[in-house]
């Protein structure tokens, strides 16, 4: 929406007015709008719009731009906006805000909705519990689809995800899971232990990338998320997924590029945070960097005798960073997709090393063709087609490897990023270069 359009409609505050036009802009394009807004205005702009609609645009808000509104509204207003955003949201919001802060918001909620969302609050960061919504419909084994019908028609405009029903029996344990569909055309007599199919469900505390992998895999657009005693405590919904898969991916991309992944969006994010993000890899890639100028400083005699060598160091360290670089990025996908684990180490390791070995002659070909048009010597021209070829094999080997250990000890894999690979590679790389230089031209 226009913001000089939406000023102008809230300074005229005709309620009708303002809810039939916003009606026809989605709630993130609208958050995008009102936070360019001045707080008083944000305010009256939350205020005209129904609880409904206000709700849509706050849950597009970060947690403590939702509270900072929220807690400047009347009682009565911020407690039906409350009701109407989804579980998962408030209390993403009750644990970014202050304790008393959160104890205040939390008395807004009905007392069985408070405990919901309290419950979810227990669980800890990048589980499914916390992602879980608790805003579902649940139904007895014993009931009806008569009697299913009438209780969704009670409680299904306050729920986030309807086109399932979780069954579950008088302790909360889940039974089955049955399609909106299945229960509209069965017989109204029909009851719901004789139609229920088996849910896949996950533990509260699945990491939210591996429940996100599940419902990838089976293309569910929701799963049930359960405690240690197999109750039902919430569901996550594909929407909820979504935005798990992008952060993930935003996170490695941040690490693959040797910096820690930002919070907030990029402009949202102050110089001095990104100096913070940035500052410790640079340090610690700048500390690690300094080994190769002592494997140069150590083959200082080598390089002295044929000065025609430290033409090609640029050439050869680059070609072993750019292979070890393309093969983390590329195994790093495949761990978070599932596609690899640690057992197909072996599987791998051949995999890479077929495929450096053919890369590494191609480039070694190509490196002693460009040695014989710089007029260097024909061994001097040996020596670099050689070297390019064992450092981009070397390379391939270490990028496969890595990864996969990490993972293996519950470390991410993206740590191993591409300026990491490219200053490991470097200096061992200068090894491997004059190590066979002075094996061949007998220095």
């Amino acid at each position: 929406m226009n913001l000089e359009q939406l000023v102008l409609l809230i300074d005229q505050g005709e309620q009708a007015t303002l809810q039939d036009t916003v009606a026809s802009y989605r709630p993130i394009d609208l958050a995008e709008s009102m936070e360019k807004l001045d707080q008083e205005r944000q305010l009256m702009f939350v205020t005209l719009l129904t609880p409904t609609s206000a709700a849509e645009v706050i849950e597009q808000l970060m947690p403590l731009h939702q509270y900072s509104i929220l807690h400047r509204l009347s009682a009565k207003k911020a407690a039906a906006i409350l009701r109407e955003i989804s579980g998962d949201v408030v209390a993403d919001m009750m644990l970014a805000i202050h304790r008393h802060q959160a104890v205040n918001m939390l008395k807004l909620l009905p007392d069985e909705y408070r405990t919901k969302v309290e419950m979810l609050m227990t669980f800890p960061e990048d589980t499914a519990g916390s992602l879980a919504t608790v805003d579902y419909i649940s139904a007895r084994g014993k009931w009806t689809a008569e009697q299913t019908l009438k209780h969704i028609r009670k409680v299904g405009r306050t729920a986030k995800f309807t086109s399932y029903i979780y069954v579950i029996d008088a302790m909360g344990v889940l039974l089955g899971v049955v399609s909106l569909k299945n229960i509209i055309i069965t017989q109204p007599s029909t009851q719901l232990e004789q139609i229920i199919a088996p849910a896949v469900s996950v533990s509260a505390w699945m990491e939210q990338e591996e429940t996100a992998e599940l419902l990838s895999r089976y293309d569910f657009v929701a799963v049930p998320v359960v405690d240690k005693q197999l109750r039902l405590i919430g569901v996550v919904t594909v929407d909820d997924v979504i935005d798990v898969m992008r952060e993930e991916a935003t996170e490695d991309i941040h690490k693959l590029g040797g910096s820690e992944p930002l919070e907030n969006s990029y402009f949202q994010t102050s110089t001095f945070q990104l100096y913070r993000k940035r500052i410790v890899w640079l340090l610690i890639l700048f500390v690690a960097e300094a080994y190769t100028g002592n494997v140069m400083r150590h083959y200082e005699t080598t390089l002295s005798e044929v000065i025609a060598l430290s033409f090609f160091i640029p050439l050869l360290i680059g070609t072993g960073g750019n292979t070890g670089t393309q093969t983390v990025a590329t195994l790093v996908r495949a761990l978070a997709m599932g596609e690899v684990q640690f057992k197909d180490i072996f599987k791998v390791v051949r995999k890479e090393l077929t495929t450096g070995l053919l890369t590494g002659l191609s480039i070694a070909i190509i490196a002693f063709a460009r040695a014989w048009m710089l007029g260097v010597e024909y061994n001097v021209g040996l020596v670099v087609g050689i070297t390019a070829l064992a450092i981009v094999i070397w390379a391939s080997l270490v990028a496969a490897v890595l990864p996969l250990l990490l993972h293996k000890l519950k470390a991410d894999p993206a740590v191993i990023s591409g300026p990491f690979i490219t200053t490991l590679v470097d200096g061992t790389g200068l090894v491997i270069y004059f190590t066979v230089a002075r094996l061949l031209l007998q220095l």
